[in-house]
C-alpha cells in the first residue's frame, strides 16, 4: 500500500477528531458563549448536515482541480475554520465555522477516497478504504476523551487549536506525497468473484472527468442499492452509539464513570472491524456482507435482550462495534468498485449516504425513547434497520438474477429458431 494512502488516513483522523470531540465540550461551550446546552449541541447537528450536503457538492467542485490541489484546498479551509472557531466569542460565528468545516471535511473525504483507491493496487480498493476509515475509528476512540481532557485542562478552545495544529503535518504530507496531477484512468481491477458493476468506460481519474460524466456512471442500480444499504447499516450503528450511555447506565447498571472506557471499547471494535474488512473485502466481499449482516442484526437483538446484565452488554459493545464497521467498510469499498466511472462522486455519495444514516438512526432511536419504549428501544431499532438492509439486499439480488436470466433466455430462443 503506498505511503501516501496512510498519510491521507492521518488527515482523516485529524478531521474525524474534530467531529467527535464536541461530545465532551458541549457544556464548556455553552457556559463560555452564554447559550443553552441544546443550542451548543446543535453544533454537532450543523456538522452532520454540512457533511450530507457538502459531500456531493464539494466533490463536484473538486473535479475542476487536480486531486492534490483539491485535497490541499479542503485541508486549508478546514484549518482556517478551526482557527476562527478557536478565537470567536460569537455562537453564530461558531455555528458557521462548523458548517464550513463539515463542507471541507466532506469534500476532502470524497477526494481522498478516490485518490486512495487510485494509488492502491487495482485489486486492493477495500484495503485502501479501510486505511481511511481506520483514521475515522481512531478518531472515534481518541476524539471524545482527548477533546474532553484538553477542554478540562486548557478550555474548549484548546481542542480547536489542537486540531488546527494536527492538520499542518497533514498538509505538508499531501503536498509532498500525493501526485500533482489527477491519476491516469484505470480499469476495474476487482478479482474474479467480486460483485463489481461494469464500467461505462469513463476514466477513473484522468482529465476527462466531469460532473455530467460521473453522474451518468452513478445511475447503475447496483450502486444505488449499495448506497441505500450503507445508509441503513450506518443508521443502525449510530442509533445505538448515540444512546449507548443511557443504555449502559440506565439498563445495564454500569456506572457513568465507566462511559469513556465503554465508548473507547466500541471504538476499538470499530477499528478491528475496518481492519478485518481491509483483509477480506477485496477477495470475498459478499460472504463478509451477508454473514456479517446476519450476525449484526442478530447481535443487536441479543444486545436488546441481554442489556440488563453488565457482562454480556460489555462484550456486545465490542462485538457490535466490530461487526458494524466490518460490514459498513465493506459496503463503502464496494461502492468504490461499482463507481469506477465516477470515483470522486462515488466517494462523495458514499460519504453522504453514511451521514444520512448517522442522522436518521439517532433520530429514530430518539423517537422510540420519547414514545415510552425505554432505553432498550434503540437496540431494537438498530436490529430492524439491519434487518431491512438484509431484505433490500435479498430483493435486489433476486431482481438482478432475473434481469441477467432474461437475455440468456432470449439468446436460447434465437438459437433454437
Amino acid at each position: 500500500m503506498p505511503f501516501a494512502v496512510y498519510l491521507l488516513g492521518l488527515a482523516v483522523f485529524a478531521q474525524g477528531t474534530s467531529e467527535f470531540m464536541l461530545s465532551g465540550l458541549v457544556p464548556a461551550i455553552a457556559r463560555d458563549l452564554g447559550v443553552s446546552i441544546p443550542a451548543a449541541g446543535l453544533l454537532t447537528s450543523a456538522f452532520a448536515a454540512g457533511m450530507v450536503v457538502g459531500a456531493p457538492l464539494m466533490a463536484a467542485l473538486s473535479l475542476r482541480l487536480s486531486r492534490r490541489a483539491a485535497l490541499l484546498a479542503f485541508l486549508v479551509v478546514f484549518l482556517l475554520a478551526h482557527v476562527v472557531g478557536a478565537v470567536t466569542t460569537s455562537y453564530e460565528v461558531l455555528v458557521v465555522t462548523r458548517v464550513v468545516a463539515a463542507l471541507a471535511n466532506a469534500g476532502f473525504l470524497a477526494v481522498a477516497m478516490a485518490t486512495a483507491v487510485a494509488l492502491a493496487p487495482s485489486d486492493a480498493k477495500g484495503r485502501a478504504t479501510s486505511v481511511l476509515l481506520g483514521g475515522v475509528t481512531i478518531a472515534c476512540v481518541a476524539g471524545v476523551p482527548g477533546g474532553a481532557l484538553l477542554g478540562e485542562v486548557w478550555g474548549w478552545r484548546s481542542a480547536f487549536w489542537a486540531v488546527a495544529l494536527a492538520l499542518v503535518p497533514a498538509i505538508v504530507a499531501v503536498l509532498k506525497s500525493v501526485p500533482g496531477g489527477a491519476p491516469d484512468g484505470t480499469t476495474d481491477g476487482a478479482p474474479d468473484g467480486t460483485p463489481n458493476g461494469a464500467t461505462d468506460g469513463a476514466p477513473e481519474g484522468g482529465a476527462g472527468r466531469s460532473v455530467r460524466g460521473e453522474l451518468r456512471a452513478l445511475r447503475r442500480p447496483r450502486l444505488l442499492v449499495l448506497l441505500l444499504l450503507g445508509a441503513l447499516v450506518n443508521g443502525a450503528t449510530f442509533c445505538t452509539f448515540t444512546y449507548l450511555a443511557p443504555v449502559l447506565t440506565g439498563v445495564s447498571g454500569i456506572g457513568s464513570s465507566w462511559m469513556p472506557a465503554m465508548l473507547a471499547l466500541f471504538g476499538l471494535g470499530s477499528f478491528a472491524g475496518v481492519t478485518i474488512s481491509g483483509r477480506i473485502a477485496d477477495r470475498r466481499p459478499v460472504p463478509l456482507m451477508v454473514t456479517g449482516g446476519v450476525a449484526l442484526a442478530a447481535g443487536w437483538a441479543v444486545f436488546a435482550l441481554a442489556a440488563g446484565a453488565a457482562g454480556p452488554a460489555i462484550v456486545l459493545v465490542l462485538v457490535q462495534g466490530t461487526l458494524s464497521f466490518a460490514v459498513g467498510s465493506t459496503l463503502i469499498s464496494q461502492v468504490m468498485y461499482a463507481a469506477t466511472g465516477a470515483p470522486t462522486l462515488g466517494g462523495a455519495f458514499a460519504t453522504a449516504a453514511f451521514n444520512v444514516g448517522a442522522t436518521l438512526g439517532p433520530g429514530l432511536g430518539g423517537l422510540a425513547i420519547e414514545g415510552g419504549l425505554g432505553f432498550r428501544s434503540p437496540l431494537w431499532v438498530s436490529a430492524a434497520l439491519v434487518g431491512l438492509a438484509l431484505a433490500v439486499a435479498g430483493i435486489a439480488g433476486i431482481a438482478g438474477s432475473r434481469a441477467r436470466r432474461k437475455p440468456m433466455e432470449v439468446d436460447l430462443r434465437r438459437a433454437a429458431q
